[in-house]
């Protein structure tokens, strides 16, 4: 999702523990080496990395550097084959029907467990050579000065892709900023229990 959307869904973060100064000379090459990798002409199922906010194709920061002023801007980029359930079941069907036929002119009436499996992994490989990767990505952008960082979205598997692909890129965790964490970062350390201890109130 672009972070230039009129409207967006966000999770912020915060990094935890310092963030060494040698990470913002370092950060181009860092997101090089963790970038997006092309699936096109493969049967990979999944591919992800990062890639130029400005243009997803961009892949080395050809077209702008990340650094925005203040801010450190990059993409998520996660390529997905999917392939309807439907439409496997039926091209395994039509595998093993085949295959049986072939068995019985053979003198055999079945095929075996691991035939079977494999006739369902080689059907696999077939549609996914067949079938072009779906491409999402998700913006991020890292205040340099904060230390915050804001991603453009709240769905729960592309935020743990983030957060993984973050500490590997980084070497750095990140920690989402929910209203506990937002009020314990107001408060303080010395606030935290009395926090833990709060019980929600009914307003019904």
């Amino acid at each position: 999702m672009s972070i230039l959307s009129a409207s967006l869904g966000l999770t912020r973060y915060h990094v935890v523990g310092e963030i060494p100064d040698a990470i913002w000379r370092e950060a181009p090459k860092r997101l090089a080496d963790n970038a997006f990798h092309d699936i096109d002409e493969s049967v990979e199922e999944r591919s992800f990395g990062w890639c130029n906010l400005d243009n997803m194709l961009d892949l080395d920061w050809s077209d702008s550097p990340p650094e925005k002023g203040q801010f450190l801007c990059f993409s998520l980029r996660l390529d997905t084959r999917r392939i309807p359930p439907a439409v496997i079941k039926k091209h395994v069907m039509i595998a093993l029907a085949k295959e049986l036929a072939q068995a019985k002119t053979e003198g055999k009436n079945f095929i075996s467990k691991d035939r079977r499996r494999e006739i369902k992994d080689q059907v696999m490989l077939r549609l996914r050579a067949r079938s072009l990767p779906v491409p999402a990505v998700f913006d991020a952008v890292w205040n340099m000065q904060s230390g915050r960082v804001l991603f453009a979205s709240t769905n729960t598997k592309a935020r743990a892709l983030f957060e993984e692909l973050f500490e590997t890129t980084f070497g750095l965790e990140l920690e989402a900023l929910t209203p506990f964490a937002l009020a314990a970062d107001m408060l303080g350390e010395a606030a935290v229990s009395r926090l833990e201890n709060l019980e929600p109130t009914s307003f019904i």
